[in-house]
């Protein structure tokens, strides 16, 4: 044990303070476990043949001349699924969580069978010893195709005369769903001074996490698969229905996560494939994607596309908001798709913003295209952007300034309780945005402006307020075990992907008991460590398990002073707690925390305490963002000159990890704005954006440094005050710097990233 760990826990990292990440260490000596480092005796290896096609029809597959290629161990297609009782993956939410008005949907098979309905979508998987002779028998799979027409745009595929994806989706259309004040918002657009309209297209990203989805799977009468995942236990617990077992008999196991950015949230059909063919062969079976078949299979993200009206009073009031929205869900409705649209998406409309009135219709749509998942911000990140871009917007149109606008339209007290009953508990948005603008020198824009113009570019300002719930699931449990050496072990349900958990969960748990840093250990990424599990997403980590962390700490302060009253000799009602130690009040005598422990294990009574709650309300983060942009007009170039934020995650657990992840979260952002699309050629339905020669993600000179700060106010639905910080600079920075480009160039509508190509021509078809 260090000096640290012996000193009975005086000295530690208590919640506000930064200590140096400790799983850093491990990761930049190259000690980290992810999941190509793992070695297995008799491993093989399985690659997924996918198909070619957007939309064909399956006619035979022969499997022959590939099953007599030297190594390979088998070959498996739809046919051996349905045979052997392999099922379809179903979404993880199957009704809408407002109405419980079931979707309509097709469950996503494992591996296609008579039809595919996405270029990218698994029709078999080949098994050998070597990986290469598994990727030479993939050649020699014949399947005969019959291409069909294809569709790739949500609007065109809600159209009549659309192919259609599945006779179990009429018309393509999974979800149309109308709530709000309809008709007291129709009447108030009848009469408002000022009505705005706008079209919103919040297109279509590719979440590539640096280390690419994988799987190990085995199976000795249990199956267990080792993975790159979010979310261990939802994800086992789908690929045990896809098996047709119990989850007890599915173990999940994923070390080091090299990112996951939602697109290893949810589950996908290679967990149960990997673990069906490892029971198939007898031996361990190992599939790493490549990244050709992150751009191909991977969940993608966005595509939203809005037609948003806002009514304003002659003195700049928001009186009520009608918004109209399509989602493209591509080829299947995968995972909490659903959710998003009649969940995320609704939760929040109008932001932070007070809106008497809002009208809502979303619909949602198969298309062949790569399955929407999740990622940073989703539904909220929709929501945000219409709000923020239709203000701007109507600043320009009505004569109001922009800044003006805002300020005379917040939510100016919490909690609120927003058009559509939602409240939001804590937050001073008015705050955030008055300390974003003073450091962001809006005063001072002008005189920038003039000298980008004194040398041939055109800069403009733009800023966005964000909110988002964090949450996910709503239910989590953490375990905290005494162990003999003096080592504290913290099991929790959550995952970590490289947000530093191994660093801030152990500061929660050392703030609580007084222990130190050093002595505690986080445990997690095993589904048998622990009863449950919500993964990580939607920022719910250090909310959800650091409560659950703070109740478990108040037993065991509870479970300690019965111990250290006999100890002690002494009334447990004498008995206080402070910093690791327990005394008797107004006395010298004194015992640890971790001498306590000790005690209670002798006699029987461990400190050990497993605690699960669910939440009844989730956490709000929010703040402002304002972006600066310079817009080449020869070419349409735009660069990205300035960035500030002041964001509100409340008590903030450790400032370096938070800030953190805010950059990563602003520099996604920031790529969705000017660099990330995907795009499928409309007629055939090919992915055109299928690599990075194609897609573009943000690089360090594509980023000016950020000016972070955090403006907290305690969010009182926890006792541990946080309020999750992963998602926002997604949410807030796309429509910021889209606002700064309008501000530049003068034009407000922005379709897909803003490219050169792009601006260039949104400013010749202005100057037409």
């Amino acid at each position: 044990m260090n000096e640290e760990a012996a000193d009975g826990g005086r000295h530690r990292a208590v919640i506000g303070e930064a200590p140096r990440r400790r799983e850093d260490g491990r990761f930049v000596t190259g000690h980290g476990a992810y999941l190509d480092d793992l070695r297995f005796d008799g491993l093989t290896h399985a690659v997924v043949l996918r198909s070619p096609h957007a939309h064909a029809r399956i006619g035979r597959i022969v499997t022959g001349d590939a099953l007599a290629l030297p190594g390979v161990l088998v070959v498996l297609t739809a046919a051996e699924a349905r045979a052997d009782g392999v099922t379809s993956l179903r979404p993880s939410v199957e009704a809408n969580v407002q109405t419980g008005e079931p979707f309509r949907f097709l469950a996503q098979p494992v591996l296609a069978e008579d039809v595919v309905r996405h270029t990218g979508e698994a029709v078999a998987l080949i098994v050998a010893e070597t990986r290469n002779q598994a990727l030479d028998a993939a050649e020699r799979v014949v399947v005969e195709y019959e291409p069909l027409p294809a569709v790739v745009a949500a609007r065109d595929a809600l159209s009549a005369d659309a192919p259609l994806l599945a006779d179990a989706v009429p018309g393509n259309l999974c979800i149309d769903w109308t709530w709000g004040h309809t008709e007291q918002v129709e009447a108030t657009l009848a009469t408002a001074r000022h009505v705005v309209n706008m079209d919103l297209d919040n297109h279509r990203v590719v979440t590539n996490p640096i280390e690419p989805r994988g799987a190990v799977g085995m199976y000795d009468g249990r199956y267990t698969l080792y993975l790159s995942s979010q979310n261990l236990h939802g994800n086992r617990d789908a690929a045990a229905r896809v098996l047709g077992v119990d989850p007890s008999a599915v173990r999940f196991v994923a070390p080091d996560v090299g990112g996951g950015f939602g697109a290893k949230n949810f589950a996908y059909p290679e967990h149960a494939l990997v673990l069906w063919a490892a029971r198939r062969v007898g031996r361990p079976v190992k599939w790493i994607a490549t990244r050709s078949e992150v751009f191909l299979a991977d969940h993608q993200a966005r595509d939203h596309l809005a037609r948003a009206t806002l009514a304003l009073d002659g003195n700049g009031r928001f009186l009520a908001l009608l918004v109209d929205s399509v989602a493209n869900l591509g080829a299947y409705m995968a995972g909490g798709s659903g959710a998003v649209q009649t969940n995320q998406y609704p939760h929040l409309q109008g932001t932070v913003y007070r809106l008497p009135a809002i009208a809502l219709r979303v619909r949602a749509a198969l298309t062949n295209t790569t399955p929407i998942g999740v990622t940073r911000g989703p539904g909220f990140g929709e929501a945000v952007n219409i709000m923020e871009r239709l203000i701007d917007a109507a600043a320009r149109q009505c004569g109001f300034d922009r800044i003006e606008l805002r300020r005379r339209n917040f939510v100016t007290r919490t909690p609120m309780t927003n058009a559509f009953n939602f409240t939001v508990d804590s937050g001073d948005f008015r705050a955030a945005f008055d300390a974003a603008v003073q450091k962001a020198d809006v005063a001072s824009f002008e005189r920038r402006r003039q000298r980008s113009e004194a040398s041939g570019r055109r800069r403009g300002i733009g800023l966005a307020c964000h909110i988002k719930a964090t949450g996910g699931l709503p239910t989590e449990n953490v375990d905290i075990r005494f162990e003999t050496d003096g080592t504290v072990s913290l099991i929790t349900g959550t995952q970590t992907i490289g947000q530093g958990h191994e660093t801030t969960m152990p500061q929660i748990l050392a703030d609580r008991l007084g222990l130190a840093n050093a002595v505690i250990r986080l445990k997690q990424g095993d589904t048998d460590l622990i009863a449950m599990g919500g993964g990580h997403g939607s920022s719910r980590a250090t909310y959800m398990a650091g409560t659950a962390i703070w109740r478990a700490a108040d037993i065991i302060i509870a479970k300690g002073k019965r111990i250290a009253a006999r100890a002690l000799e002494a009334a447990e009602a004498d008995i206080d707690f402070d910093n690791g130690v327990f005394w008797v009040t107004g006395t010298d005598r004194a015992i640890t925390l971790l001498q306590t422990a000790s005690h209670a294990r002798a006699c029987d009574e461990p400190l050990d305490t497993y605690h699960r709650w669910t939440r009844e309300a989730m956490t709000f983060p929010n703040g402002t963002h304002v972006a600066e942009v310079e817009v080449d007009p020869e070419t349409g170039s735009v660069s990205l000159q300035r960035m500030t934020a002041v964001d509100d995650y409340g008590v903030i657990v450790n400032p370096m990890i938070a800030a953190g992840q805010a950059h990563g979260a602003m520099a996604q952002g920031a790529g969705q704005a000017l660099l990330e699309g995907a795009v499928y050629d409309p007629e055939s339905g090919q992915p055109i954006s299928g690599s990075f020669m194609d897609y573009a993600m943000p690089r360090a000179a594509d980023l000016p440094s950020f000016d972070l700060s955090f403006a907290g106010t305690r969010c009182t639905t926890n006792p541990v005050g946080v309020k999750g910080c992963g998602e926002a600079g997604a949410i807030a920075v796309f429509p910021a710097i889209a606002n700064a480009i309008a501000d530049a160039i003068g034009v407000t509508s922005q379709h897909g990233p803003a490219s050169a190509h792009q601006v260039w021509q949104a400013m010749r078809a202005r100057l037409s």
